[in-house]
């Protein structure tokens, strides 16, 4: 039994997520796409009771079980009124979700810019 906890932790501790980002979209936005784009990839999400945080729930991965994130977002950070990402996960294929929707946030953030300026 612990030989098989200490191993669940390992790969817990292996397939860590845990990055911020800045999104140019507005808080309820940034969860609006974030909540669509985990759905997209086959996870539940959805809002939690806490403004400003959702949940990504998906089923076993590996040696886990269940695997699950949270993505948390502040709103008008910083001289530029962006919105902070704090992204957290746990799971060999959610890191890799995960990781794609942070690249997503900067292909946005890009995108949103070269729109500005022209």
């Amino acid at each position: 039994m612990t030989d098989t906890m200490d191993a669940i932790r390992e790969e817990m501790r292996r397939t860590a997520y845990q990055k911020k980002a800045v999104s140019k979209l507005s808080g309820k936005e940034t969860l609006d796409y974030a909540i669509a784009f985990f759905k997209e990839h086959g996870y539940r999400a959805g809002l939690t009771g806490r403004p400003g945080q959702m949940f990504v729930m998906g089923g076993k991965e590996g040696l886990l079980p269940r695997v699950t994130g949270e993505i948390k977002v502040q709103s008008n950070v910083g001289k530029g009124h962006v919105t902070m990402v704090t992204m957290d996960s746990t799971g060999e294929q959610l890191h890799e979700v995960m990781a794609a929707f942070h690249k997503s946030l900067r292909t946005l953030g890009k995108e949103s810019k070269s729109t500005n300026q022209t």
